[in-house]
């Protein structure tokens, strides 16, 4: 798959000088504004905070930009704290062991034992063989089977491989050609899907992991799997993505009649074995057996990560596991642990130095919280967030307000776990692709263009502020995490 930004027939060399121009100012002015912040009066900041603000300020900015890699960005932010002495090497590199890091290591794992022995391909293509109907009915497919690999792969990331070379062979045996709204409304339903299905499922995305690190070690809060599910899969999971549905369907559907299943065209991809291989069976027997643990984990105690990391474990041993070293070393990356672990420190960073309590001073300041009005605390506290996510990827969101959440707690009348639960509210409402980086990859393996995404994301993220959040509001009414009264 040829991708346009990468392809030199399409790229001329005075085209790449232009886009390096760019990147190079980019770049520049978020290094010197960053510098000018410890060129702050003292009564503003103090050298030593200036110097955290800068470090917390120069990431977030290449985090946000996507101007260098991600994981260049965290290692830049681990030098240069380091080189400053910042913080203490127990505190810049504290996201290499909290829970979250063994989670998406886990995950990783399991994602490539999934690719691996071809599980997953079969679950998807046997769903995709079932369909019977037009253009909306092949979105509701798409989505479902994002809905059950949600559950299935704990790895925004690795669904989106595994799953974009199906629906693009979808696209192809329904005649949708490259480029055209309709396959790129295929796309777009499972990139949107894979990540915003599985801000509602705890160890489904790093986001929803960098949530839970955080606050097993910033606020001694431990998250579990059963009421997070409760408390934010009916409208985040489930009416969230009967969302993405509708408006891609809307915008993306077929003007013309093309080949459709409605009239007896179906897929040309090879037919899957009807036998499970003795490798599948095992995988998926370790995938039910980490299911029922991570539903149960309110019974008996183990955190979602340890469960990971234990299957993780299962698939790598020999004979009895499904991956081999040469397969560990080749598909299970380190940048996305890298990531969490960067993400993580910078949170660390902003807890250890006063950072944050400087940031929640101004957050407090500027909004008016008030602590006999919980409700307007909620919508303020998942603004915040959501806004957040303009200036950092979403797994910075959790990062950056976790280690305050005491002090918004007190200032907003909402417990603390309420607090926490607000954050996932704003990580899960999306406006522009880049805040995503899943969401990014999948739109370039597809050669999707970026204005087809950003016209999705913006109509999702209008939608989800204007309706899904107030109604998750009533939901947690419902459930008491808000107090009786204040909507009904």
């Amino acid at each position: 798959m040829d991708i346009p930004f990468l392809n030199n027939n399409h790229v001329s060399t005075a085209n790449i000088r232009a886009l390096l121009s760019v990147r190079g100012f980019i770049l520049a002015v978020i290094f010197i504004s960053s510098a000018l912040i410890t060129l702050l009066p003292s009564e503003y900041l103090t050298g030593h905070l200036a110097i955290s603000a800068a470090l917390v300020l120069a990431t977030i900015g290449m985090l946000a930009t996507g101007i260098v890699s991600e994981q260049l960005a965290v290692l830049i932010f681990f030098f240069f704290a380091m080189i400053c002495s910042v913080s203490a090497p127990e505190v810049v590199f504290s996201g290499f062991y909290s829970s979250a890091f063994w989670l998406v290591f886990g995950g990783l794992v399991i994602g490539a034992a999934v690719d691996r022995t071809g599980l997953g391909g079969r679950i998807a293509k046997s769903i995709i063989y079932c369909i019977k109907g037009n253009y909306s009915s092949v979105i509701a497919a798409v989505i479902f089977l994002n809905i059950l690999l949600i559950f299935l792969m704990p790895s925004t990331l690795s669904r989106v491989v595994l799953l974009i070379p199906i629906v693009l062979a979808l696209a192809n045996s329904l005649g949708y050609a490259a480029g055209s709204p309709p396959r790129n409304g295929i796309v777009m339903a499972t990139v949107l899907t894979a990540y915003l299905g599985s801000t509602s499922v705890l160890p489904a995305n790093v986001p929803n992991n960098v949530l839970m690190g955080a606050a097993e070690s910033f606020q001694g809060v431990q998250l579990h799997y059963f009421n997070y599910l409760v408390l934010h899969f009916p409208v985040l999971g489930f009416l969230k993505s009967l969302v993405v549905w509708v408006c891609v369907v809307w915008l993306f559907r077929p003007r013309e009649k093309i080949n459709d299943f409605s009239k007896g065209v179906q897929p040309t991809a090879p037919i899957i074995s009807a036998t499970f291989s003795s490798e599948e069976r095992r995988l998926l027997l370790f995938l039910i057996v980490a299911l029922l643990l991570w539903s149960t984990d309110k019974m008996h105690g183990i955190a979602p990560a340890w469960i990971s990391l234990g299957v993780g474990i299962l698939c790598l041993v020999p004979l009895l596991g499904v991956i081999s070293s040469e397969t560990f070393k080749e598909k299970v990356p380190i940048s996305p642990l890298l990531y969490v672990a960067g993400i993580i420190g910078v949170g660390a960073v902003v807890a250890d130095t006063g950072l944050g309590t400087f940031i929640s001073e101004r957050i407090v300041n500027a909004s008016n919280l008030a602590p006999d009005d919980p409700l307007r605390g909620f919508f303020v506290l998942s603004g915040t967030a959501m806004l957040l996510g303009f200036f950092s990827t979403m797994p910075g969101v959790p990062a950056i307000l976790v280690p305050i959440a005491s002090d918004l707690s007190a200032a907003s009348g909402l417990n603390l776990n309420a607090v926490l639960m607000t954050q996932v509210v704003g990580f899960s409402t999306v406006w522009l692709p880049y805040q995503v980086p899943p969401i990014i990859v999948g739109m370039q393996l597809a050669g999707v263009p970026m204005m087809a995404g950003i016209k999705i994301t913006a109509l999702i993220g209008l939608i989800s502020l204007v309706v899904l959040n107030p109604l998750t509001a009533v939901w947690w009414q419902i459930l008491g995490y808000l107090p009786d009264g204040l909507l009904f």
